[in-house]
């Protein structure tokens, strides 16, 4: 589940110890309230469930895509003394995700990498840009762009370069 979090204010609680809020403080639905609302409209009405793409976080600022959920079910419990939403997902058949992915040309699947990969590049880079040290803004770069017929599939074509050297780099084999 996608915490939804308030930037921490000066004097102000800890993101973390507060209920997730189901509304903005404009009055609007949070992207909780709006899932919850979506997922309770499909248990409690038969409307169709919506499809949503799920995306883990495997370490802070770093977030691995997973694939397309069926939205079935959702409700508020209690964890370490406030409300936070949970949501119930099931694996979305084929012919779903070959809707979303087709109707969804600013996601080029073919161009993920699992995060598994991203696991092992960033165990084996040491977490820093392999060209200058950094540990800050760190991107997962293909050594043969994809563009050129590099894979995301396997960890020997991924490295770890900060934003800098990223942007430098470009769709350049070095």
């Amino acid at each position: 589940m996608k915490d939804m979090i308030f930037p921490r204010r000066k004097n102000g609680p800890a993101p973390k110890s507060v209920d997730q809020p189901v509304r903005n403080p404009g009055g609007s639905l949070t992207q909780n309230g709006l899932f919850y609302q979506a997922a309770k409209q499909h248990a409690s009405d038969g409307k169709p469930a919506e499809l949503v793409k799920v995306y883990e976080k495997i370490r802070p600022g770093i977030w691995t895509y997973n694939g397309i959920f069926l939205l079935v079910d959702a409700w508020i419990e209690q964890s370490n003394g406030r409300n936070v939403f949970k949501f119930n997902l099931e694996i979305a058949e084929d012919q779903s995700r070959q809707e979303i992915e087709q109707n969804d040309f600013s996601f080029d699947h073919n161009r993920l990498i699992p995060a598994e990969v991203k696991r092992e590049v960033w165990k084996r880079d040491k977490g820093k840009c392999v060209v200058c040290g950094s540990k800050e803004n760190l991107h997962f770069d293909h050594i043969i762009p994809y563009s050129k017929g590099g894979s995301s599939l396997v960890a020997e074509n991924i490295q770890l370069l900060c934003a800098k050297h990223n942007l430098e780099k470009r769709d350049r084999i070095e």
